[in-house]
């Protein structure tokens, strides 16, 4: 595989920033990407979600195969034309969403049987499959192997079980893959909370040989504490040089300790569901705009922003939105929570470069456990 280069220009502890680099442009580590489940930010305008500072956006194969189908995506001209997203695209293999949206699921070496949770339409998805799915027919720029999740508490054995098919399959979606010049894959690290596993798939992951490596199964109901550890003992087994990614992790406590212990990449659907039911997120936690504290109050969310939606209008305003039902309130939301997170990402990798990123830790992890946000929260599907 040609491997985009990826550049790491400054160091903090752990903790670093630097440059990703595609064909469709270059990706400011450590990065978030919000997800564009089916060819969408949900309740944004792809230019306002770039606006923000978002470099790549992540795609959702189970979604997309399902509806529209990756066949008419392609044929329309791939998800960057179908969508109108001229910058990098992610794709998730789909595994997630099937172990935890599908029903009926029956595991094979092969792949797995599923029925579609939207009519009940019988599917398989075997790791060819999924590659296909991701990059010959979608035409996304980073591709994940598929692999096997498994929920929280597990034992031991099922969850070795399932990390050694998930390497079994690592390997059968890179043989699919093959060498490609302007797409990447990347491979997962399984293992539940246990260190033994977690060490093991690393170890055969890297055996195997990815442009990147991703971290999964986290965030599925281990708390902040359980997670910080897998991390901890998962990320040294992983390349220096190659970038590293939480998947599915979004909580700003979850991502600032993530960026400590190394990691580079994050996506969750986290910032635009909670625009949608009314919560932002804020230097100082999340608040609820649809609590009647915010009626009267006449000030911005962040007077200081330079996104309109979080400097250009009142909370009171933003409480009668939702009270009213207006659509307008969780577009409003949902621009400000992505704005804010992109503005988090910036502040770390300016932290790192300044060799200040532990100042910064202390400070926002502070902040936001007296605001009551603990991390650690689930996974979305």
């Amino acid at each position: 595989m040609a491997e985009f280069p990826f550049h790491i220009a400054a160091t903090d502890g752990d903790a670093r920033t630097g440059k990703l680099q595609t064909p469709r442009g270059d990706i400011a580590t450590p990065a978030f990407m919000p997800v564009g489940t089916a060819g969408t930010v949900k309740a944004m305008f792809l230019d306002d979600v770039r606006s923000s500072g978002t470099d790549i956006i992540l795609g959702n194969t189970y979604h997309l195969m399902l509806r529209p189908s990756a066949e008419r995506v392609r044929k329309l001209g791939g998800l960057h034309k179908f969508m109108g997203w001229t910058h990098p695209i992610l794709t998730d293999s789909g595994g997630f969403q099937v172990f935890s949206l599908s029903d009926l699921r029956k595991m094979k070496e092969e792949g797995v049987e599923f029925r579609s949770h939207i009519d009940g339409s019988s599917h398989f998805l075997s790791p060819e499959r999924s590659i296909e799915i991701q990059s010959d027919l979608l035409g996304s720029d980073i591709a994940m192997q598929l692999d096997e999740c498994v929920a929280n508490p597990c034992e031991h054995a099922p969850a070795a079980a399932a990390m050694r098919l998930s390497a079994r399959w690592g390997d059968r979606s890179k043989a699919y893959f093959g060498q490609r010049d302007a797409q990447a894959l990347f491979g997962i690290v399984q293992g539940s909370t246990y260190a033994d596993l977690r060490k093991e798939s690393a170890q055969r992951v890297v055996e195997t040989g990815f442009d990147g490596y991703a971290i999964g199964g986290l965030a599925v109901g281990e708390g902040h504490e359980a997670m910080c550890d897998t991390i901890s003992l998962t990320a040294p087994h992983l390349p220096v040089h190659r970038p590293r990614y939480l998947m599915g992790v979004g909580k700003p406590i979850d991502i600032l300790e993530a960026v400590a212990r190394g990691v580079d990449m994050f996506d969750c659907v986290l910032p635009t569901r909670s625009g949608r039911h009314g919560q932002a997120w804020t230097w100082d936690g999340a608040i609820n705009l649809k609590n009647a504290k915010w009626a009267e109050d006449d000030t911005p969310i962040d007077p200081s922003s330079s996104c309109p939606a979080s400097r250009d209008y009142s909370k009171a305003y933003l409480n009668h939105l939702f009270k009213a039902g207006e659509y307008l309130g969780p577009m409003l939301l949902s621009w400000h929570n992505i704005a804010f997170f992109q503005q988090m990402m910036a502040a770390m990798r300016a932290a790192i470069a300044e060799g200040r990123f532990e100042a910064f830790r202390s400070e926002m992890r502070g902040r936001w456990l007296r605001s009551g946000d603990v991390g650690g929260g689930d996974q979305p599907g």
